[in-house]
């Protein structure tokens, strides 16, 4: 990338009130973030605060081990990460899949919001949501399962 262009990119982030840029320009990359080491203190702060629920899942994993006797028959959908389980796209909207609802490969069944980022889960497989196994608004845990399909 062009020296010209970078100083120029400077010029901008410091006229502007953005603290952060990030250009990318084919396998180049350029970001620059305005405060030094000011902004890079929150982000050495998150990985603790993520790091407090993994040390309660042993907690948590106990009594779904238990309830592993009640999950029915199926293809077992399993979180993908750590984050908070939502079921529809917002509080007044309707849920992306229900119980007896058949779905096809590609069919969003959720969101789940990891360091709030918005991911789409989507089916792997086709068949009939048979069981729902997270609850709206709770944190899941990686590999955890969510639904049941058969």
């Amino acid at each position: 990338m062009d020296i010209r262009k970078i100083k120029k990119l400077i010029e901008l982030l410091e006229e502007s009130d953005l603290t952060e840029i990030e250009i990318v320009e084919g396998e180049e990359s350029v970001r620059l973030i305005r405060g030094g080491l000011m902004q890079a203190m929150p982000v050495v702060v998150q990985p603790p605060v993520m790091a407090q629920p993994q040390v309660a899942a042993p907690a948590a994993a106990a009594p779904a081990e238990t309830e592993e006797d009640q999950i029915p028959e199926g293809e077992l959908v399993l979180s993908p990460m750590v984050g908070t389980f939502y079921a529809a796209s917002g509080p007044e909207a309707s849920s992306f899949v229900n119980m007896g609802q058949s779905v096809g490969v590609g069919d969003t069944l959720c969101i789940i919001e990891a360091m709030k980022m918005f991911n789409q889960i989507e089916s792997d497989i086709s068949g009939t949501v048979v069981a729902i196994l997270a609850e709206n608004g709770q944190p899941v845990e990686y590999d955890q399962p969510l639904f049941v399909i058969r």
